[in-house]
């Protein structure tokens, strides 16, 4: 009959009307995925019936399909919105039932589940507390608390040392002036030094002289020195009048310093003394100081450049003061009426670099008669004295509390002798410029000092480069006193390496593993640790694998977890369950986990979301259609019951 027809037409177009207003409903659902009504027409054929002129009984629904085409991705605020580009759904709990969905408007409850709007927990992989992502589907946790501190235990420094730089310790020997005559008290205005030739042999192997001439000063004579490659001299001249043996009856003496006449004055000899060296700093004479010596009130003056201090005396047939020198000469000479002139010269230090040597020639030897000396090194390190050290760097570590402390390193080229191989650097270790070393005796900390090697192409020689261990390391405070922190472990009492985990002491290595030494300058390619302070929760972020990141305000970031996908062999054959989630099914098949980017899973896009995948434009015209099929299904009933009434006429 053609009711039954246009009837089933009616509820064909009635059903196409409702999904495409279904679709239109939910253009701007997050995560939606439109359907379409799919149709299919109607035969009622008996067992053996049937022909070419067969008419059809009308049309049925074949099926509701769902189109899992991908949506438009828009960004939003919230680290935790996700989106999906490519295959693949959201896992989610529901109590207990799996779902499933492209919907990734997701927060985080009060229990701190990472859920979705209806609460249902977002399932993914677990992190352990090193971060690293197991293979248990789980429910996400989005941790909030405070980061707990973490103690250094392993500084990572890569570095390259120029292998072109010079050494800068220095060594040789110091050879004082030794001669019969040097600052001893001469009679006279002058100093009594007679002339001497002094062979002197460089450190390329060259020869020259020194023939000093007779009564030149130190001062002059230490020039000379000076002028030879290889050789400092440096001189000074002192004099000491004495208290105990100064006397002034006439309260009128004058005494003469270098051609400048003082008269001192006071009441008392330690008055006229001291107003004698006043008198003497407050002069012309250049170079020249006085001082009173604290122990015995005696007047000393000294001339820093090594010119000669000549005396001169004028006064009573009482008054008196002694001259005292520096040398074995004449111990003292009395200044009065009948000894009015008086000289001292000065002594002479000359430093010989390494190499250079210097030996009696003919003539006297007023000056120096030994020239053993004693051995020295100058530019001995100094953390405090940049020009001892050839780079450093610093870097900031954490105590067991959290608290900053700043680590230096400072690298010192050496030189090469007997003991000594090339290609050998000394690095100092400090922490808050304090020594960190093993005590040598007692409880003080000894300089950290480990020794560096590098092979002829630049790399480290593992081999005979230290391992470093900082095993005397004592946090302290602002003020210098212990902070509370994890103290040492010294290697006397256990301290070792390996760093034990978890760690019980302050004790941490310097990996120098990836030095170098090449022919570039100084270079810090990496200087890092990985010790913290605590840290406040800032910020999320998920990246396109599914991790997440959690940001804090010491600049750390804590792998939280591993957001999971699930795809279907058969994706149309999951059941939609409201609320933008799906079910599994038997015709969907089981379902297939795993981490986003993996296999044929899409990958995620944090701050974002996928928008419907609905074309409202089609989705217009195909509600014309369906109202079009409708009204033309109404028209068919129509003309039938107009035929049935004609009939019924008859």
């Amino acid at each position: 009959m053609p009711f039954t027809i246009a009837l089933s037409g009616l509820r064909a177009s009635a059903t196409d009307l409702e999904v495409t207003g279904n679709n239109i409903a939910n253009a701007g659902t997050v995560g939606f995925k439109n359907s379409r009504a799919e149709f299919g027409d109607v035969y009622s054929n008996s067992f053996l019936g049937g022909g070419a002129a067969e008419v059809g009984d009308g049309v049925t629904v074949s099926n509701v399909r769902q189109l899992f085409s991908q949506g438009n991705v828009s960004f939003t605020d919230s680290s935790l919105d996700l989106a999906i580009t490519g295959n693949g759904f959201f896992v989610l709990d529901d109590q207990g039932e799996a779902k499933y969905s492209r919907a990734g408007q997701f927060g985080v409850d009060r229990q701190g589940f990472m859920v979705n709007s209806s609460g249902m927990r977002v399932q993914g992989f677990q992190a352990d507390t090193e971060g690293t992502v197991s293979g248990v589907l789980d429910d996400l946790v989005v941790e909030t608390n405070d980061l707990p501190p973490t103690r250094t235990t392993n500084v990572a420094a890569r570095l390259n040392l120029d292998s072109s730089q010079e050494t800068l310790t220095e060594r040789g020997t110091s050879v004082a002036s030794d001669g019969s005559s040097i600052g001893a008290v001469q009679a006279g205005t002058t100093n009594g030094y007679l002339t001497q030739t002094l062979d002197v042999t460089l450190a390329n192997g060259s020869n020259s002289q020194i023939i000093t001439a007779a009564n030149a000063s130190a001062g002059a004579i230490a020039s000379q020195f000076g002028l030879l490659d290889g050789i400092d001299a440096t001189a000074s001249t002192s004099a000491t009048i004495p208290a105990a043996t100064y006397v002034n009856t006439s309260g009128s003496m004058n005494i003469t310093v270098n051609g400048i006449n003082f008269q001192p004055v006071g009441a008392t000899v330690a008055a006229q003394l001291a107003d004698l060296g006043t008198k003497i700093n407050a002069s012309a004479l250049v170079g020249v100081t006085a001082v009173i010596v604290p122990a015995t009130g005696d007047l000393r003056i000294i001339q820093d450049q090594g010119a000669d201090l000549v005396f001169g005396f004028a006064g009573g047939a009482a008054d008196t003061f002694d001259i005292e020198g520096t040398d074995a000469g004449p111990t003292s000479l009395t200044m009065d009426a009948s000894q009015t002139q008086g000289a001292v010269g000065g002594d002479i230090t000359i430093i010989l670099d390494e190499g250079v040597t210097v030996a009696n020639g003919s003539g006297t030897t007023p000056i120096i008669a030994n020239f053993t000396g004693q051995p020295f090194v100058n530019n001995v390190f100094d953390p405090t004295d940049p020009g001892t050290y050839n780079n450093a760097t610093s870097t900031t570590i954490y105590d067991s509390l959290g608290n900053s402390h700043v680590i230096s390193k400072y690298f010192v080229k050496q030189e090469v002798t007997n003991t000594t191989l090339p290609n050998a650097w000394q690095m100092f270790v400090q922490i808050d410029n304090q020594d960190v070393g093993d005590p040598l005796i007692g409880t003080t900390p000894s300089r950290a000092t480990f020794n560096i090697v590098f092979n002829e192409d630049g790399t480290i020689n593992n081999t005979l480069t230290d391992s470093v261990l900082i095993s005397n390391w004592d946090p302290l405070d602002a003020s210098g006193n212990p902070n509370g922190a994890d103290g040492p472990l010294n290697v006397v009492n256990g301290g070792a390496l390996p760093i034990p985990v978890p760690p019980t002491s302050s004790n941490f290595e310097i990996d120098i593993s990836e030095l170098t030494q090449y022919g570039s300058p100084f270079a810090v390619n990496d200087l890092s640790q990985n010790g913290f302070t605590t840290g406040r929760l800032v910020g999320l972020d998920v990246d396109s694998s599914g991790i997440i990141l959690s940001r804090f305000s010491n600049g750390e970031s804590l792998v939280l977890g591993q957001v999971a996908l699930a795809n279907f062999n058969a994706v149309e054959g999951l059941a939609p369950s409201g609320d933008t989630v799906w079910t599994q099914t038997f015709a969907s098949g089981d379902p297939i986990v795993g981490s986003p980017g993996t296999a044929s899973l899409g990958v995620l896009t944090s701050s974002a979301v996928e928008q419907s995948n609905v074309d409202l434009s089609k989705e217009l015209v195909n509600l014309i259609v369906a109202q079009r099929n409708y009204q033309a299904n109404s028209k068919t009933i129509e003309t039938a019951d107009t035929i049935q009434q004609t009939i019924l006429q008859i």
